[in-house]
């Protein structure tokens, strides 16, 4: 396998990555225990439906990361 340089820049769709980690980062608003939802507090349930939410997030992200690396072998000599 050959390894290629790949400049890496920052594109708008990567904000999208900070969404998980600024929800799980406030703690302040999930520190609860109401409401529950199947007997499980708020505080651990809010926090494992953001697992499916970061990787529904993270999907867009990923699939512009290999379109564009994609283009870029496609031009590449």
């Amino acid at each position: 396998m050959a390894s290629t340089k790949r400049g890496t820049k920052f594109r708008l769709i990567h904000t999208l990555l900070v969404v998980p980690f600024v929800a799980m980062m406030w703690v302040g608003y999930y520190n609860r225990v109401e409401p529950e939802f199947a007997g499980i507090p708020f505080f651990y349930w809010f926090q494992m439906i953001w697992i499916p939410i970061g990787a529904l997030l993270l999907w867009p992200v990923y699939r512009t990361e290999q379109r564009d690396a994609r283009e870029q072998d496609e031009r590449a000599p």
